[in-house]
């Protein structure tokens, strides 16, 4: 299929495959769509092969006390999702949710064990991969314990615009998030992050219109994420 070739030559990591694995991988794949809000896995399914985000933004969040959501990741195109569950041999540990119109690609879990066996440069491209990613949810741990709420939010935006980049106007960050999206992004109320935008507009380091976020001063709120 002329979509599977896209999106498995679309990744670094694939690279280090022969021509013959790239194929083993390609046979056993699946091209999925999703609309807006559409759950792709849920909070303990089994996960049945590696799932590569194509296009689209996904969301990826756990259930805390009372049902509140707590988003534990955001994923972008060309990149995987669910990952951990699956070289872990457990079921998933959170829920992933479309948050726009999504492809993905789903790579069958026994043809992908089969070929990271037969290949080590893969394997340990995989393996620089998840420690990359470990890290990153490190450092997100830290903030989101140790930060006071305008330090928070503000490191949310900033991981936003670093994620998904910005709009042609080079301002407007390129995801639109409800408000109750940031705040479980940033482990606050909805209140409290509905509050803290609107005390960051008046400050002039954003502006808001609807749910498209601009950041008209990246150095101060860069400077409110690292006070904390």
């Amino acid at each position: 299929m002329t979509e599977d070739v896209h999106v498995i030559n679309r990744m670094q990591v694939f690279q280090a495959l022969t021509d013959e694995q790239k194929q083993i991988l390609m046979d056993n794949s699946a091209i999925s769509r999703y609309k807006k809000n559409e759950i792709i896995y849920k909070e303990g399914d089994k996960p049945t092969g590696l799932i590569f985000l194509a296009k689209g933004k996904v969301k990826i969040y756990k259930e805390g006390v009372g049902g509140r959501e707590q988003i534990v990741r955001m994923a972008r195109p060309s990149g995987f999702i669910g990952f951990r569950a699956l070289f872990a041999k457990q079921n998933y540990l959170g829920t992933a949710e479309s948050i726009e119109e999504c492809e993905i690609c789903t790579i069958e879990k026994n043809a992908l064990f089969d070929v990271i066996m037969q290949n080590g440069k893969f394997a340990l491209n995989i393996i620089e991969f998840l420690a990359s990613e470990l890290g990153f949810s490190n450092t997100r741990t830290v903030t989101l314990t140790q930060k006071h709420i305008r330090g928070r939010l503000a490191e949310s935006l900033i991981f936003l615009q670093n994620t998904y980049g910005y709009e042609e106007d080079e301002t407007t960050l390129k995801v639109y998030l409800s408000r109750e999206d940031l705040a479980n992004l940033s482990n606050m109320t909805t209140s409290n992050a509905i509050r803290t935008l609107s005390a960051f507009a008046q400050e002039g380091v954003i502006s808001l219109d609807g749910r498209k976020i601009k950041i008209e001063d990246m150095e101060s709120l860069e400077r409110i994420s690292e006070l904390g």
